[in-house]
């Protein structure tokens, strides 16, 4: 932040997201012994719970721009250990940085000041000029090219900053983001391995030759980008991803099947492949996010496009057309070339929370067949949140939407159900709303995804919508359990109107103010000034009930923020086990030794997850500081004086 001169220059606005509890934090941790209140339960001996999120490490000009999804990945966990032979649980903390090329080169170029990236914000706002966007771009190239010349410490072969979510695939713990392909890390420690594409992962002993992600030729480098939100069988153990690129056909599919004997399908599968075309997109698009069932795949291609060459027409690199439809792509999962299209209204979905299949019986074969397959997406009726995460206003549209599709700010759970038995139409049956309230960052018991599963957990604001006012960052400060089983069957005998429609209207204080057990919806309120993070679920051993267990989530107490909103040194952040059954009790707080930005996306893995994983050979690490030798060449001095005064321009 600008510094007050002479007590005469005003000072600068703080900015939302570089500001309280969504500052980044520069301190790491190795695993720390942490005190705890109440109950640890013993469901989580072994296990660990991480949260993936931006953290930039060259922050010092807080004038520039910056944005939500920005910034070096840190991952933050807290492993539980068994401490005797009683069983006793000690609660350990850690957080590192994840060693990307681009943290790595970040590091070891004292003159960088700004990150290398551009921001997301760079990129979406509608003020940015041709020159000053092209200018960003530039330092970037220019700064990867510098990384690949003589007296680098690191060269940059990979963008990603692996900033976005977590997951477990066979053996292994991935950090993903969009820009390129997952990072492995090592668990419970959080220590970097290297790049995964697929075949083979850096820092493994593999015999694997094949290119993975991306293939080869000249667009492998963009093709080996891939969804921040891979999904996982839990039954075929199969991992399936979708490859976003600026180039037709635009997106590429990809499944891994498991090399373990982790499987306990019993169906056929082909071997794994890479990079399958997804036909019938026509423009490069923001997508983040997909659905996936036990038979087909769900791309979303939605009117938000993320396209260099709108540059060339005049427009931003980001932009929302709410006047186009928003496409669902639905396939067969081993078939991306049969993809069927299904249009509705704009919109921007930006997390799934479930799909599942539909069966029916075949009356001439006598066997089940899917006949529609069904969706349960965070459904924002426009894309103000990608501006007002990096402090935009939302651009106003340059066409205007007809008056009878004019919907409300807001972002809610929705239903969605595609027809497959009409192979001429492809009709969408269902498509309202589950509720009023605001709802995102889904999550469920993992064991039950791709299938019809009962319960979906999100995050909710009392006071306001997630597409936040300019100048404010949205916070969380509810946990919301929805009986979507419920709410669904509810829906089908009262059909509300399709699209602007919701089964159940109701506010979330009067959610809270219902005393009924059977209400198909539950909040969790936190206390006044606390916000809470993604929740994930942890089951409860041998549990029958699909809700029989706890919901982990980072939370913290706001209390701590100085006059000026940033907070005081000795912050800390808090992890709290609430039950998930009743949704109305915290068994557990795990007491931080630090605190934790409000981030993206975690994920919690078992005891076995982390004694299955794959043999490591060797670490990523950070450079180790070479003392300068004063017997240099000539030509040597002269190519790192000028090496260094380039880096400076560039800083």
């Amino acid at each position: 932040m600008d510094e007050v001169n002479n007590g005469t220059e005003q000072r600068r606005p703080p900015h939302p997201y570089l500001s309280g509890n969504f500052a980044p934090i520069q301190r790491v941790q190795p695993l720390t012994p942490c005190s705890y209140t109440g109950v640890i339960p013993i469901d989580l001996a072994g296990g660990e719970y991480v949260r993936n999120g931006g953290n930039p490490v060259a922050n010092e000009s807080l004038g520039r721009d910056a944005h939500w999804f920005d910034g070096d990945g840190m991952l933050t966990g807290v492993s539980f250990h068994t401490t005797n032979e009683k069983g006793a649980l000690e609660p350990q903390f850690v957080n590192q940085y994840i060693l990307t090329d681009v943290f790595l080169s970040t590091i070891t170029s004292p003159a960088i000041r700004t990150p290398i990236l551009p921001s997301i914000t760079t990129l979406v706002n509608p003020l940015s000029s041709l020159v000053a966007i092209t200018l960003r771009i530039l330092r970037t190239l220019l700064l990867v090219l510098l990384s690949h010349l003589p007296g680098s410490k690191q060269v940059i072969k990979k963008i990603s900053v692996a900033n976005t979510a977590i997951l477990y695939h066979d053996g292994r713990a991935l950090a993903t983001c969009e820009s390129g392909p997952p990072m492995r890390v090592a668990l419970p420690g959080l220590e970097t391995v290297g790049w995964f594409n697929g075949e083979k992962c850096e820092g493994e002993s593999s015999a694997a030759t094949g290119a993975g992600f991306g293939g080869k030729g000249p667009l492998s480098f963009f093709r080996e980008w891939t969804t921040a939100h891979p999904r996982v069988d839990p039954q075929s153990k199969e991992l399936l991803l979708f490859h976003s690129t600026f180039a037709p056909p635009y997106i590429h599919y990809s499944i891994i099947t498991p090399s373990s004997r982790k499987s306990s399908s019993t169906r056929s599968k082909p071997a794994k492949f890479f990079n399958a075309p997804v036909p019938g997109i026509q423009s490069a698009k923001m997508m983040h996010d997909f659905g996936v069932s036990k038979t087909h795949s769900i791309i979303m291609d939605l009117p938000l496009s993320l396209d260099p060459l709108n540059l060339a027409k005049n427009k931003p690199v980001v932009a929302y057309d709410p006047t186009s439809p928003s496409r669902f792509g639905i396939f067969p999962r081993h078939q991306p070339e049969r993809v069927r299209w299904f249009e509705t209204r704009a919109c921007c979905i930006f997390h799934t929370a479930n799909s599942w299949d539909s069966l029916t019986l075949d009356p001439s074969s006598g066997e089940k067949r899917v006949d529609s397959i069904n969706m349960l997406a965070c459904r924002l009726t426009s894309a103000s949140l990608v501006f007002s995460a990096g402090a935009l206003a939302a651009p106003v549209p340059t066409r205007s939407v007809p008056d009878h599709e004019r919907e409300e700010e807001q972002c809610r759970l929705y239903y969605y159900s595609f027809c497959l038995d009409q192979e001429s139409r492809n009709v969408i049956k269902h498509q309202w709303a589950l509720s009023a309230i605001p709802f995102e960052f889904p999550s469920l018991r993992d064991s039950v995804s791709m299938s019809a599963a009962r319960y979906i957990y999100g995050c909710s604001v009392s006071d306001s919508s997630f597409g936040a006012a300019l100048g404010r960052a949205v916070k969380m400060n509810a946990i919301v359990k929805m009986d979507v089983e419920s709410l669904i069957a509810t829906g089908k005998r009262n059909p509300p109107a399709p699209i602007s429609g919701c089964v159940d209207s109701r506010s979330i204080s009067e959610i809270i103010a219902s005393s009924e057990m059977s209400d198909p919806i539950k909040v969790f309120k936190m206390p006044e000034g606390w916000y809470a993070q993604e929740s994930r679920f942890v089951p409860r051993q041998n549990s029958v009930d699909e809700d029989d267990g706890w919901l982990l989530c980072y939370v913290f107490d706001e209390s701590q923020l100085e006059e000026d909103g940033e907070c005081r040194l000795d912050a800390k952040s808090e992890l709290w086990i609430i039950d998930a059954k009743s949704m109305a009790k915290v068994v557990g707080k795990v007491l931080l030794p630090q605190r934790v930005p409000y981030g993206l996306h975690g994920n919690w893995f078992s005891k076995d997850d982390i004694q299955d994983q794959r043999p490591i050979e060797r670490l990523r690490s950070l450079p180790m500081r070479q003392k300068e030798s004063h017997h240099m060449l000539p030509i040597w001095q002269a190519w790192m004086s000028l090496r260094g005064t380039v880096e400076r321009l560039l800083a």
